[in-house]
């Protein structure tokens, strides 16, 4: 009973109701626009495994809202090897929309899938689980695991900064990777490429609320939380670049390596964002600017 008058309350009546039933109908509007754009992808999937079916369903759905919302571009997509794996390394937005997007574009365009080293947090949200794993996710705990993905083949993603870097960079698109070389002795173990990438304007699409900074990266510092605030969600023009290939030297140290890799994203950043990011300016670049040729 105390549950039939909470959902019979004028709150829920007038304000929860209709938000929910307009929820629904976009969802549906979305899912219908997906299906009639991407529906011979989602076709071909489905004759295989059934969870590769399930992926391109997901990658269809992000790609559909990167491509409405962001007009998103990913540039440089034939760098990548047909076969073979790959190392990609990148710069941590507050979230990693680009990251959602990359997974769905390439999967849709190479027909392959891209894991992704997550943060350790959002294996321990519940009603995620399943989505990571079928995605290919995994935590960053191990290298041994990391090396045996690309030893396999596979491709592979890695942000040095994390979620360090997603919460305390700001508009001008400072790197916190805090001497961070794991990813180069993975490189180096399992001898393959490394490919750096960078996505203009993605701190303008979400950002991380600057006030009280200080206070929250000594609170993170201790506790490993991201309490940090986020606001945003702007449909700015978002653009993906993947830089040349840093290839395997078995001559290279792991500070080489890693070195040379920040500054190949340094000079992507410097190359293709203004500094600082504005969100006005990225949105003049969504909707009033016409699409640049790289």
């Amino acid at each position: 009973m105390d549950w039939l008058m909470i959902l019979l309350s004028p709150f829920v009546v007038v304000f929860v109701y209709p938000v929910i039933f307009l929820i629904m109908m976009y969802g549906s509007a979305v899912f219908l626009y997906v299906y009639r754009h991407r529906r011979l992808q989602i076709y071909d999937a489905y004759v295989g495994n059934f969870w590769d079916g399930a992926q391109q369903m997901v990658a269809a759905f992000f790609d559909a809202h990167g491509t409405l919302w962001h007009g998103y571009e990913l540039i440089g997509v034939d760098k990548l090897p047909d076969d073979g794996p790959a190392l990609l390394i990148y710069y941590h937005g507050a979230i990693p929309l680009d990251m959602y997007y990359i997974l769905a574009r390439l999967l849709l365009v190479k027909k392959r899938r891209l894991r992704n080293v997550a943060a350790t947090f959002l294996f321990q949200i519940p009603g995620i689980q399943l989505l990571l794993e079928v995605c290919g996710a995994v935590e960053g705990r191990s290298r041994k695991q990391c090396v045996d993905i690309l030893k396999n083949g596979e491709w592979l993603a890695i942000s040095p900064g994390g979620v360090r870097e997603a919460l305390f960079s700001d508009e001008f698109y400072t790197m916190i990777w805090n001497g961070r070389r794991g990813f180069a002795k993975v490189a180096l173990e399992a001898k393959v490429p490394i490919y750096p990438i960078y996505t203009q304007n993605i701190r303008e699409a979400i950002r991380s609320v600057q006030l009280g900074r200080k206070w929250f990266r000594k609170l993170y510092e201790l506790t490993k939380i991201p309490l940090v605030p986020l606001y945003g969600g702007f449909p700015v023009k978002l653009r993906t670049f993947i830089g040349e290939p840093v290839c395997y030297d078995a001559k290279m140290s792991c500070d080489e390596l890693a070195g040379k890799v920040q500054l190949e994203i340094q000079e992507m950043i410097l190359k293709h964002q203004q500094l600082p990011g504005s969100i006005m300016v990225a949105l003049e670049e969504r909707y009033w600017q016409p699409t640049k040729c790289y």
